[in-house]
């Protein structure tokens, strides 16, 4: 049996208009582009940084 990977959701909570265009780019990148969109997401080091670098953008719903 193959191991339960972790996933975290994170779910789009403000729109990146006025933003960089780095922070769209990262948000894109997380698979996020309106308001109230979520997905779920391996957590991997990758993923934590783009996190840390939206967090103003989105909520992060950890499942463990």
């Amino acid at each position: 049996m193959a191991a339960k990977k972790k996933t975290v959701k994170v779910v789009q909570i403000a729109s990146p208009i006025g933003r960089m265009k780095d922070q769209r780019a990262t948000l894109i990148g997380l698979g996020l582009n309106k308001i109230n969109r979520s997905r779920e997401l391996e957590d991997t080091p990758s993923v934590r940084g783009m996190i840390n670098k939206v967090s103003h953008l989105i909520r992060v719903e950890s499942d463990a």
